[in-house]
């Protein structure tokens, strides 16, 4: 792998409050179609599908799991009158197909607030 492909992993692992788990995300798939107006944030793609990677540090298990975040989105709208996601990434928020650590809680607050996530 070159020098200029090279992301740090600390760049892509986000973990809880308590260092119980790591988290990694990768995307899956993302909405070519889907059109940002908004000049203001500069060029952003639309984020439908992410692969987590949990890792528990206590036991070292390793657990995967697939989130359609539109289909979430979606839900808790439906249940709860409102979504706290923002599934637009900036390119430069994603390395090597996976999405930088800092973004991970903007994509996952309602899968978090559905329970589908337990942190």
């Amino acid at each position: 792998m070159s020098y200029d492909r090279f992301v740090d992993e600390r760049l892509l692992t986000s973990r809880d409050a308590l260092n119980r788990m790591q988290i990694k995300m990768k995307l899956v798939e993302i909405d070519e179609g889907a059109r940002d107006f908004s000049q203001r944030f500069g060029r952003r793609v639309l984020v439908k599908k992410v692969l987590l990677t949990i890792k528990y540090t206590e036991t070292q298990e390793v657990e995967e799991k697939e989130l359609d975040i539109e289909e979430i989105e979606k839900r808790i709208r439906k249940e709860r009158l409102y979504s706290s996601t923002n599934r637009w990434l900036a390119p430069s928020d994603i390395k090597n197909n996976y999405v930088v650590a800092n973004k991970h809680l903007d994509l996952l607050a309602d899968a978090l607030a559905l329970d589908i996530i337990k942190v």
